[in-house]
């Protein structure tokens, strides 16, 4: 459970770590979970419902950026949040009725594993009110060397930034866009701790991640959560899918409605795909790959 203080802190800067969340035992069946997973990828050549791949990924040496779904995957990844510790901090700052929203595992591979741009999870998935945060189970220990997540405090109080480039829909932030001119981004918060360590952003917080320089892989399970009487603006396709991410609690058909900022991400993004594929369209970028020069007048 949660101290007064840690949820004091978490409605104060939108970002929160807690340590110890996932035991022994629950990481080491996720990684061998992962591992097989991974090892099925050696024969997956492009992109697909379940890989993104890393730009040198090859059989012989398989380097993922994403996993997607892996609560579709594997029964470890679904189990996770539905019980123990997770559960009892999900209602503790959503409620009493909790839906995932979605999943994925970020692999962020050793020595170059992708940066991700600065962004927010509402401009992907706006719903009727903002009861909504993601959690990171860090699978290994995290170092800054690692890439880990950095998250912008007191960020979830302002607006949602434009998140388009050329027109279409990017799920990026622009860093010289006025827009965004006012956010500090060198007071950014690092996600970083000891394996079972999660951390806890809400959807309106600006975070990103710079490339991984290191020779260890930082594999961050990411879970997306709402209340259930967040409902999606884009619609809900699949009803019975929807429900089924239920966590706890009941379901309802009565939104709640918030007043909160909204702006579509519409026109949809021109490389549709993971967010790795839809940032790709961004042409000034915060962060530079592992192979390229250092930032000199921006860190975080």
């Amino acid at each position: 459970m949660l101290t007064q203080d840690q949820i004091n802190q978490f409605h104060r800067h939108g970002i929160l770590l807690v340590e110890n969340v996932a035991d022994a035992n629950t990481l080491a069946a996720m990684r061998a979970a992962l591992a097989d997973i991974v090892e099925k990828s050696r024969a997956v050549t492009q992109h697909n419902a379940i890989y993104d791949l890393e730009p040198d990924h090859t059989a012989e040496r398989p380097r993922l950026r994403r996993i997607k779904h892996p609560h579709l995957r594997h029964p470890v990844f679904n189990d996770f949040p539905r019980a123990g510790p997770l559960l009892h901090i999900l209602k503790q700052l959503i409620g009493p009725d909790v839906r995932m929203h979605s999943s994925k595992l970020n692999l962020k591979a050793q020595d170059g594993g992708s940066a991700l741009e600065w962004h927010q999870d509402w401009a992907f998935h706006p719903h009727t009110n903002s009861s909504m945060l993601a959690v990171g189970l860090m699978l290994e220990d995290c170092r800054m060397e690692n890439g880990p997540l950095l998250v912008i405090p007191g960020s979830h109080k302002g607006p949602v930034y434009d998140h388009n480039a050329n027109g279409r829909f990017c799920g990026a932030m622009d860093p010289d866009n006025p827009d965004s001119a006012a956010l500090n981004y060198n007071s950014a918060i690092p996600c970083v701790g000891k394996a079972g360590t999660i951390s806890i952003h809400h959807v309106f917080s600006v975070h990103g991640s710079a490339a991984n320089t290191s020779p260890y892989p930082r594999p961050l399970l990411l879970y997306e959560f709402m209340a259930a009487d967040a409902w999606p603006l884009m619609g809900v396709q699949d009803l019975d899918a929807f429900n089924s991410r239920m966590i706890c609690g009941q379901t309802t058909y009565a939104p709640r409605l918030e007043a909160v900022p909204v702006r579509l991400p519409l026109p949809a993004a021109q490389k549709l795909g993971s967010i790795y594929e839809n940032q790709a369209e961004l042409k000034r970028r915060y962060f530079e790959p592992a192979s390229g020069p250092a930032k000199t007048n921006k860190s975080a």
